[in-house]
Order: structure tokens, then C-alpha cells, then sequence
């Protein structure tokens, strides 16, 4: 398994926990150095984590606002915490791919989900690198048009 899909499944894990009783991102360190022992792997799943977490009310705006007749609280935990995970590289981690946030969240949430989740966290981070994407080019335009 690559290291970063394996550091994207330690940060669904502590992500869902914390989901479950607020641990804190202080407790990420000690939980990623009982599950992992590759240090560049430790590295990126806390990096997923505290970003993930530092932004997760603007995360959990963003998802709510795209999926249609579902409240992001009333979604399955791991959807959840898959589509945080993946919305939060979207949004923020400007050096990984949209297209490589987008199959890694959808074949970790088949993986440890069901089999629509698939779908689901497909059609929702679709929508939100779209929304994104829409957004960088009418700022891209009004750059260029003051420069």
C-alpha cells in the first residue's frame, strides 16, 4: 500500500474516533505512533488531521452546502469524516491533485463503507472541486483584468 493512502486511512480512523468522543488534535501524535511506524507516513496522516480539524466548520459549510436533501450530521460516520478528509485537501493542500483527493476518498470510503458510498463521496467532491475550480477562474479573470 503507498504511504499516503495508507497516512489517508490513519487519518479516516482518528478522524472517525474523534467524530465519536472529542479527542482533540492533541491525541493525534500519540495514536498515529501506535499505528504506524514509517515516520513520513506519521507525517502527512497528522498533516490531514490538524488541517482537516482546524477547518472543519468552513469543511463541514462546504459539504453541506452541495449536498442536496442531506444534513452533513445525519450522513453515515465515515462518509462523513471520508468527505472532510477529502474536502479539506481540496481546499487546502494546493500540491495534491484534485483528481487524486477525489478516487483515494471514494475507494477508502468502498473500502471501509459501503459500496454506495462510492457514489455518494463521488458525486459530492465532484461538486465542490467544480465549485472550487469555478471559483479560482473568476478570481484568476479578476486579477488579470487589475494587472
Amino acid at each position: 500500500m503507498k504511504k499516503r493512502t495508507r497516512a489517508r486511512e490513519l487519518a479516516l480512523q482518528f478522524l472517525y474516533q474523534n467524530d465519536l468522543v472529542d479527542l482533540g488534535v492533541d491525541k493525534a501524535d500519540d495514536f498515529l505512533r501506535e499505528e504506524e511506524k514509517d515516520v513520513e507516513t506519521r507525517r502527512f496522516a497528522k498533516r490531514l488531521v490538524e488541517g482537516t480539524l482546524e477547518h472543519r466548520e468552513e469543511v463541514d459549510d462546504v459539504i453541506q452546502s452541495v449536498a442536496q436533501n442531506w444534513n452533513i450530521s445525519r450522513m453515515a460516520v465515515i462518509d462523513r469524516n471520508v468527505l472532510r478528509l477529502a474536502t479539506h485537501e481540496l481546499l487546502h493542500c494546493s500540491d495534491i491533485p484534485p483528481k487524486v483527493a477525489i478516487n483515494e476518498a471514494i475507494e477508502i470510503g468502498k473500502r471501509y463503507s459501503t459500496q454506495n458510498s462510492g457514489a455518494f463521496i463521488n458525486g459530492i467532491l465532484d461538486k465542490i472541486m467544480n465549485r472550487a475550480a469555478g471559483k479560482a477562474k473568476s478570481g484568476a479573470g479578476e486579477g488579470d483584468a487589475k494587472g
